[in-house]
């Protein structure tokens, strides 16, 4: 009972994390139009900006300290940086501002609040019969969260400017820091295997499932940050209201809500490959109708909808293929260096799509990429080997 107890607890902890950490993160892209307008730049500076959000909220090595010294103490760090990154965003007045702000402490807050450190410390106390719908819990907060805080910053920009908006999201970042006391202060390591991190990255590296997991995980970041940056600015573009890219935003968030309870619950019951395989099938399938048939706004609500029921559903089903193959006992580390690829996709999504929109005035060659990257990441998955390995066995063996 007590152990059930904490479990639920840090799922909890974890989901209202997730919650307002990806919720003000998702809601990046609306702020795109006022503050390029406001400080005279291009989109492509401030596409960079998040461009090196993406990355640094990629890189592993908060993650890697956190299998270290636990999750509670990363998570209260990145607490106070995001906060503080907020906070000097509303004060910027240049591109270096913005890149110093929104791209590297927002980033780096991210990396520490984010979904890798927070299912590894779920992963410590959830067993694995019940991971991936665990997973998919946590993953489906985001969601929660971009539908909940997506409409509130779209509300903040539109009654008191985006410097106050920003400062009014850097307040809610406070709930993030009390969350982190529910969190384990450190790995417990009774029943654990002995394996180093030195033997768990060395297996990986030469497990060919990996690879092709690191792979597959680029096309996700692609995807869903091009998306979630430059839908708003497209559907303006085209003559639609901006609550139009606001409400899309939310439904995306809303579908997804469902689309990680039930892609986390059949992983625990089917095949993680093939699910994920058929994510991204569909995903190439959904874009490819929405450039294709006309533009309006029930059109875009329809996509934001459909994309998002395949948004996230990927993170409960690859976070748990790493965990099924090598074990929890660093999950954090191993699915960070998953994540990063995830992130190195994100920044190049972010970045071209801005690119892209300066040089011809449209996203068309993006949506193009992104429907044929869908198609291929959709073949990546299909060789996977799922089966564990006995960390002890092997490394008897090696």
């Amino acid at each position: 009972m007590k152990s059930h107890f904490r479990s639920e607890l840090v799922i909890a902890a974890g989901a209202v994390t997730i919650f307002l950490a990806m919720g003000i993160r998702q809601s990046f892209g609306l702020f795109l139009v006022p503050i390029t307008t406001d400080l005279g730049i291009g989109r492509e500076s401030f596409s960079l900006s998040i461009a090196l959000q993406n990355l640094i909220f990629g890189l592993p090595l908060l993650a890697m300290l956190a299998d270290r010294i636990g999750a509670k103490t990363i998570l209260l760090f990145g607490a106070v940086l995001y906060s503080t990154g907020l906070l000097f965003l509303s004060l910027v007045s240049n591109s270096i501002g913005l890149h110093l702000t929104i791209g590297i402490a927002i980033g780096l807050a991210q990396s520490a609040v984010g979904y890798v450190v927070i299912l590894g410390a779920v992963a410590q106390v959830v067993p694995s019969s019940r991971r991936s719908a665990a997973f998919g819990m946590v993953t489906a907060a985001g969601s929660l969260g971009m539908f909940g805080m997506v409409p509130l910053a779209q509300w903040l920009l539109a009654t008191i400017g985006w410097q106050e908006a920003v400062t009014v999201l850097a307040l809610t970042t406070v709930v993030i820091a009390l969350s982190s006391m529910a969190l384990p202060a450190k790995r417990d390591e009774r029943a654990e295997d002995s394996t180093s991190l030195s033997w768990a990255l060395r297996k990986a590296s030469r497990h060919s499932s990996y690879w092709l997991l690191i792979t597959g995980f680029f096309v996700c970041g692609f995807h869903v940050s091009f998306v979630a940056t430059h839908l708003p600015a497209f559907l303006t573009d085209k003559g639609l209201a901006p609550t139009v890219g606001a409400t899309a935003l939310a439904l995306i968030g809303l579908f997804n809500l469902f689309g990680s309870f039930l892609f986390g619950w059949l992983g625990d019951r089917y095949s993680k490959k093939i699910l994920l395989s058929t994510i991204y099938f569909f995903r190439a399938i959904v874009m490819a109708l929405f450039i294709l048939l006309p533009l309006t706004p029930t059109s875009a609500l329809i996509f934001g909808a459909a994309i998002g029921l395949l948004w996230l559903a990927t993170v409960p089903l690859t976070s748990g293929i790493v965990g099924q193959i090598f074990g929890t006992r660093y999950l954090s580390s191993l699915y960070g260096i998953v994540f990063l690829s995830h992130q190195i996709g994100a920044f190049l999504g972010v970045w071209l799509g801005g690119r892209a929109f300066d040089l011809t005035g449209s996203y068309s060659s993006v949506w193009v990429v992104s429907i044929l990257l869908g198609l291929i990441a959709m073949g990546l998955h299909l060789p996977i080997d799922e089966r564990s390995i006995n960390p002890r066995r092997a490394k008897t063996r090696s």
